[in-house]
């Protein structure tokens, strides 16, 4: 039996007596002998030759225990753990060896545990949260002249020099004192003029040229901009290539049918009418949750873990290395771009790190007392949605993604919802009345994004990805 005795020794904290037996110690002290004994001289025995007895007379006879306790002790701990109940929330620590030797070994180790809570009355709380806006026929002819956009015929101007409006192509390279300077030079470029896509004067510059003109735009860069040239007068040389105008389709029938399933443009405006009325419902959803989830945090009274804390932090830390990487950045370069280092970013995420542990403590409690569950339903729904999402095979999915990963995050957000479902939602105060209340200076910096424990489909899209790459080399 692995564990002798558990006792609460803090709050949050128990400490386990841990044993291995005689047998399994032996066994884990032979087998370090037998691969360390090539590396081992003895004086009289060729390297590798000597018996494990001469071995410890030489070097004493606990040589090879540290390393067999190493190697025993995660499954020994593990199975102490099952055994003791208490349910652990950080790496076990302040190890004391109380025995150790051919009997076996005995030894104390400490562990924090997760805290019990006590959570206000969340059915029924006020949470300020913004009404889905409703549509107007304003917001319905801007989605369609998004679309008019989108397929716009590209017209070449012919016999007229450049205007506002117009798609200038261009080659340009950019110069202070004379030397040319990184990051300057593009070719053929489509600039639309009157954009301010570039820097204030540029594109005023190359109104009134004809096609075919080569000639210098003059600036000055903004002082906030790159620190090398912040403030500092350029020449560019720009070639005015070609010009183009967009034409924009007619809003008519014949429209509807060229980019929707639609044969007239009333239906296709209903269509996006809908379309915008949904979106702003979930919108309007997701604002609720995450303000229910934020009044929740603040109904739980607990004394927290720093352990669980810091693990928090490490989740958000590792969602966003994941997402830089997939921009091409490293955690370290990000922290540096903005004066500072990954340290100093670990603590801006301390503050979200407390509130979201005070959210899974919460809801984990609330599912237990409401009998939420996850059906076998809702698992199969959820791996065929990832499956959809990542154009895998579920059976590929359920190899990525594990089964109670899954379930986690099923339940998590199954509970977060009848949390949002069950608090009286009221408008927000207005601005004046809110900065009358609490003055700019102690308003809070925005704060990191959730993170949860799980991330399955972050699973799934790796799984998909390392696929990918698979592919490619073979």
């Amino acid at each position: 039996m692995a564990l002798k005795v558990s006792e609460k020794t803090g709050e949050n904290e128990y400490t386990l007596t841990v044993t291995v037996d005689g047998a399994t110690f032996e066994a884990a002290v032979n087998q370090v002998y037998l691969k360390q004994k090539n590396k081992i001289n003895v004086p009289g025995f060729r390297k590798g030759k000597a018996p494990r007895a001469f071995i410890e007379k030489l070097y004493g006879t606990g040589v090879f225990y540290e390393d067999a306790l190493d190697d025993v002790f995660p499954t020994a701990y593990s199975e102490a753990l099952k055994e003791s109940g208490v349910d652990a929330v950080s790496a076990p620590f302040d190890l004391d060896i109380v025995s150790i030797g051919k009997d076996g070994v005995e030894l104390k180790v400490k562990v924090a545990s997760k805290p019990e809570i006590q959570l206000g009355e969340y059915k029924g709380m006020e949470v300020e949260s913004e009404a889905a806006a409703p549509v107007t026929d304003e917001d319905v002819e801007h989605e369609l002249s998004h679309m008019q956009e989108e397929n716009a015929r590209m017209i070449d101007v012919d016999g007229r020099n450049a205007q506002d409006g117009d798609i200038a192509n261009i080659d340009f390279e950019g110069f202070t004192d004379g030397v040319a300077f990184d990051g300057g030079k593009g070719e053929d470029y489509d600039l639309t003029l009157g954009s301010g896509t570039f820097i204030p004067g540029f594109e005023e510059q190359i109104v009134g040229h004809a096609v075919g003109d080569s000639f210098d735009v003059n600036v000055t860069f903004p002082e906030q901009y790159a620190e090398n040239l912040a403030g500092k007068d350029a020449v560019f040389k720009v070639t005015l290539k070609a010009l183009k105008i967009k034409e924009l389709p007619k809003l008519d029938d014949d429209f509807a049918k060229d980019v929707s399933e639609f044969d007239t443009l009333d239906e296709l405006k209903a269509n996006t009418r809908e379309k915008l009325e949904k979106d702003r419902a979930e919108a309007a959803d997701r604002q609720l949750l995450n303000h229910s989830l934020e009044a929740l945090a603040k109904l739980v009274e607990a004394s927290i873990p720093d352990a669980m804390i810091e693990s928090a932090i490490d989740r958000s830390m590792r969602e966003m290395e994941y997402r830089l990487q997939m921009q091409g950045y490293s955690l370290d370069a990000y922290a540096k771009l903005f004066g500072g280092d990954v340290s100093a970013l670990r603590e801006q995420y301390r503050p979200k790190a407390q509130e979201d542990v005070r959210v899974d403590l919460a809801l984990e409690k609330i599912a237990k007392d409401e009998n939420i569950t996850v059906s076998d339903e809702d698992l199969a729904a959820e791996y065929a949605k990832m499956a959809d999402a990542y154009s895998m095979d579920v059976e590929e999915v359920k190899k990525a993604v594990s089964e109670d990963a899954v379930k986690e995050e099923l339940l998590f957000r199954k509970t977060a919802e009848f949390v949002r479902d069950n608090v009286k939602r009221i408008d927000p105060k207005p601005a004046e009345e809110e900065k009358e209340k609490k003055p700019a200076e102690e308003a809070p910096a925005e704060k990191p994004k959730r993170t949860r424990k799980t991330s399955a489909k972050k699973a799934a899209s790796e799984e998909k990805k390392a696929d990918s790459e698979k592919k490619s080399e073979e």
